[in-house]
C-alpha cells in the first residue's frame, strides 16, 4: 500500500473557504479552502430511491460544491442534488474520483463503470455485511476533508477477466471485482465439470457449482462455501467449489498469473450458467469452455488515514466476542 500525504496549505483565500477562531470555551477547526487539486471532479453514485443512501449523497453533494469541487451524478438523482448530471457511461471519463454511498453492490457496480478509465474509487458504507466500503457515514465529511486535504492511503486491488467461448463460435468477455461463478440454472441437477490450471488436470466435480473469487471477493460468496480469507494486496485467486458432493474436494489458492480453464460435462438435465460478480453473462453448456484468468486493469481504492483491513474483519465477523460472557453480563443486569 503506497500512502500519499500533501501538506495543506494554511493561507486562505480572500473570498474562498471559511475560517474560524479559537476562544475560551469555543473550539472550531480551520479548513484551508485550497485543498487538494488532484480530486477537481468527483462522481457520486448510489441508490437515492434508498433513504439511507439518499441523506449521506445529499451531504457530500453539497459539502463537495461548497469545497469548490466539480461535482457529477447520474440524470435520475434528484432535482435538488447539487452537480451536474452526466450520463452513466460518460461519468468516469470525466471524474477524479467515485464516491459509492451504499453496499458492496454498490461499490461493484461503481467498479465497473470506473475499471475503463482507472477512476479511483471511495466507499461509504450504507449496507449490512460490506467489506469494501469502509467510512462510516458518521465519519463521512471528515475523512472526505481528509481525502481532499492529500491525506490517504491507495490501494490496488485485482480484477478478473473471464472469457466464454460457445460452441457456436460467439465469445462472451465479462469483467468481475470479486468472482466469476459457474452456477446451477434453474432447477437443474448437480452440475459436473472438469477444472484446470494452467493447462494442466485438476479435477472432476460434482456439486451445486464453482467459484473463482479475487481477494476481494474472498470475503464474499467465496466465504459462506468455506473458501479461506485472503489479504488484498496478495496477487491470488481462490478456486472454490460450491456444496460439493464429495467432502475432500477442497478450496485452492493459486497465483494470479495462471489461467483456469472450466468445462461442463453433460448429463440429463443439467443446466448451468455463468456470472460475473452476480451478473448472468450465458448459459453454460458441455460444447462451451469457460476461461478465467486476472485481467490487465486493475481497480484502485483510496481509504482515508486510520484504514485497518484486520479492524474491519473483527468487526464484521465479531472476532474476539465471547457471546457467552456478553450474555451472562446481560442477564446479571437485569438480576
Amino acid at each position: 500500500m503506497v500512502v500519499w500525504k500533501r501538506k495543506a496549505n494554511n493561507r486562505l483565500a480572500v473570498g474562498q473557504g471559511f475560517a474560524t477562531i479559537h476562544r475560551v470555551g469555543v473550539f472550531l477547526t480551520i479548513v484551508s479552502s485550497l485543498m487538494s487539486k488532484e480530486f477537481n471532479t468527483i462522481a457520486i453514485m448510489g441508490r437515492h430511491e434508498d433513504p439511507r443512501v439518499a441523506e449521506p449523497v445529499a451531504a457530500l453533494a453539497s459539502y463537495l460544491t461548497k469545497a469548490e469541487v466539480d461535482v457529477v451524478t447520474v440524470p435520475e438523482s434528484p432535482a435538488g442534488l447539487s452537480g451536474r448530471r452526466l450520463p452513466e457511461a460518460e461519468i468516469a471519463a470525466v471524474s477524479d474520483l467515485i464516491i459509492a454511498v451504499g453496499g458492496d453492490g454498490t461499490m461493484l457496480y461503481a467498479a465497473r463503470l470506473a475499471r475503463k478509465d482507472n477512476v479511483p474509487l471511495l466507499g461509504v458504507n450504507r449496507g449490512r455485511l460490506g467489506f469494501l466500503a469502509d467510512v462510516t457515514p458518521d465519519e463521512m465529511l471528515q475523512s472526505l476533508r481528509k481525502v481532499l486535504d492529500g491525506e490517504y492511503s491507495r490501494e490496488s486491488r485485482l480484477l478478473l477477466d473471464a472469457r466464454l467461448e460457445t460452441s457456436d463460435g460467439n465469445v462472451i468477455n465479462a469483467a468481475a471485482m470479486n468472482d466469476i461463478v459457474l452456477q446451477r440454472r434453474g432447477a437443474g441437477r448437480m452440475l459436473d465439470f472438469e477444472t484446470s490450471i494452467a493447462g494442466q488436470f485438476v479435477n472432476t466435480h460434482s456439486g451445486d457449482g464453482l467459484i473463482v473469487a479475487t481477494p476481494t471477493g474472498s470475503t464474499a460468496y467465496a466465504l459462506s462455501c468455506g473458501g479461506p480469507i485472503i489479504e488484498p494486496q496478495l496477487d491470488a485467486i481462490v478456486v472454490v467449489p460450491v456444496c460439493p458432493h464429495t467432502l475432500s474436494d477442497r478450496p485452492v489458492v493459486v497465483p494470479a498469473n495462471l489461467e483456469i480453464e472450466v468445462r461442463l460435462l453433460e448429463r440429463a438435465d443439467t443446466q448451468a450458467e455463468v456470472a460475473a460478480d452476480g451478473h448472468s453473462i450465458g448459459a453454460f453448456t458441455g460444447k462451451d469452455r469457460l476461461l478465467i484468468g486476472a485481467a490487465d486493469e486493475r481497480i484502485t481504492l483510496i481509504h482515508p488515514p486510520g484504514y485497518d483491513f484486520y479492524e474491519i474483519l473483527r468487526s464484521k465477523l465479531h472476532w474476539g466476542r465471547d457471546s457467552r460472557v456478553r450474555h451472562v453480563v446481560e442477564d446479571s443486569g437485569k438480576q
